[in-house]
């Protein structure tokens, strides 16, 4: 039973990256998870996607690249406000200048370096490095 289908999905990416394959099926497919793909692909943390029909919801089969090494959900999803980003990133990422959150803004979903250029706030979503 899928309680979060963000968080299968990255756990899916993942594990395929962690066994070495170089492309991933992600089901069910959603708006939310094509645009946090989009955030990761414009990051380079994966390459391109692709929306596959398959039954009802689709399916996002993935290219990746080999530089994924952990990503995960935040949840709660906790309120970010544009002056709050470095404690959420010493807590969530590994090191300075290493790694991005994901946010949802009212901008869209972006990193929180884009969400630094804008001057605002979200929710947190996910992070990946």
């Amino acid at each position: 039973m899928q309680n979060d289908p963000l968080a299968d999905a990255l756990t899916a990416m993942k594990n395929a990256e962690r066994s070495g394959k170089s492309t991933c099926d992600v089901k069910p497919a959603s708006n939310l998870l094509g645009r946090v793909l989009k955030v990761m692909q414009e990051l380079n943390y994966i390459g391109p996607y692709e929306f596959v029909e398959d039954g009802k919801s689709g399916v996002f089969r993935v290219r990746l690249n080999g530089q994924i090494n952990d990503c995960g959900v935040i949840k709660p999803r906790y309120n970010v406000q544009r002056t709050e980003f470095e404690k959420w990133e010493s807590r969530y990422l590994p090191g300075r200048d290493f790694g991005t959150l994901i946010l949802t803004t009212t901008s869209g979903v972006v990193s929180h370096y884009q969400a630094k250029e804008l001057g605002t706030g979200g929710k947190l979503l996910a992070y990946v490095y």
